[in-house]
C-alpha cells in the first residue's frame, strides 16, 4: 500500500512554474501534472475563468477573454472551449485572435447562436466528442440552484468540461452551484471550481461540490472578490489538496 502511494503521489506531482506565453512576454503561473503514461499536461492560469491547456504540443484554450489577456499575442490554439454566453466568458475578439484554419471550437447552443460562429461545434450536457491527441471531451451541466439565482444559470443551457487527457481527468466546472449531478462525477484528478458569490457558488458550496466527488486536487476560480482561502482549512482532513492561484 505504502509503495501504491508513493507511486501516486509521483505519478500526480506538479511543477509550478512561470511561463512567458506571448509576444508581449507577459507571465503567467503555471502547474504541470503528469499522465498515467508520464507524459507532461500543463495548466495556465490566466485570470477569472480563462485558463490554457498544453499536451503533446497541441493547445487547448478555456474561455479566453480580451479583458483579461490580449490573445492576438498568444499562440494560435488547436482547440477552444467556451461554457457560456456570459461576456467574461464569450468573447468573440480572442476566439478570432485564437483561432486558425483547423481550430476546433466547442461551445454550448446559446453562445453558438450569440456569437454567430459558424464553426462552432454544439455540445449539450452529456455529450461527448473526441479531440485531437486521443483526448475526450463530455460537456455536464452547470447551473443555478439558488431561488432568487436561476437566472444567472438556467438549468440545461451552460457546459462544465471533462477533459480526459492519458488518463488525467480534468473538471472544468464553468459557472454553477453544487448541482447534484456532481455525485456523478468520477475519477476528477483536477478540479476547477467557481466561488464567486452570487453568481456561482459560496466558499461553504465550494465544500460540499468538492466532497461530492473528491478531485485529488482543487483550484477555486472566477472568485472576483470573494475570499477563498479558507477553503484550505475547511478541507484540509478531505483528502483534496487545495491549491490557490491568483486569477483575479
Amino acid at each position: 500500500m505504502k509503495r501504491n502511494m508513493k507511486f501516486f503521489v509521483l505519478l500526480m506531482m506538479t511543477v509550478m512554474s512561470f511561463s512567458s506565453l506571448n509576444a508581449k512576454n507577459e507571465t503567467y503561473v503555471s502547474d504541470t501534472f503528469k499522465t498515467k503514461n508520464n507524459r507532461e499536461v500543463k495548466i495556465t492560469f490566466i485570470k477569472h475563468g480563462s485558463l490554457q491547456i498544453a499536451y503533446d504540443n497541441l493547445l487547448i484554450q478555456v474561455d479566453p477573454v480580451s479583458m483579461f489577456a490580449d490573445y492576438s499575442t498568444f499562440p494560435k490554439a488547436d482547440v477552444i472551449l467556451i461554457t457560456h454566453e456570459h461576456e467574461d466568458h464569450l468573447d468573440p475578439k480572442a476566439i478570432d485572435a485564437l483561432s486558425k484554419e483547423k481550430t476546433v471550437l466547442v461551445m454550448n447552443e446559446s453562445s453558438a447562436k450569440k456569437s454567430g460562429n459558424a464553426k462552432a461545434k454544439i455540445m449539450k450536457n452529456g455529450d461527448k466528442m473526441e479531440l485531437p491527441n486521443q483526448i475526450t471531451l463530455e460537456a455536464v451541466p452547470a447551473y443555478n440552484t439558488t431561488p432568487g439565482r436561476e437566472q444567472f444559470h438556467p438549468r440545461s443551457r451552460d457546459n462544465g468540461y471533462i477533459l480526459t487527457i492519458d488518463g488525467l481527468r480534468i473538471y472544468i466546472a464553468g459557472d454553477t452551484e453544487d448541482i447534484p449531478e456532481m455525485k456523478n462525477l468520477k475519477n476528477i484528478d483536477v478540479a476547477f471550481l467557481p466561488v464567486n458569490q452570487p453568481y456561482t457558488m459560496t466558499v461553504a458550496q465550494a465544500v460540499n461540490a468538492a466532497k461530492m466527488f473528491s478531485p485529488k486536487v482543487l483550484y477555486p476560480y472566477h472568485f472576483g472578490n470573494t475570499d477563498v482561502k479558507p477553503l484550505e482549512g475547511l478541507l484540509k482532513d478531505s483528502g483534496i489538496e487545495v491549491r490557490l492561484r491568483e486569477m483575479q
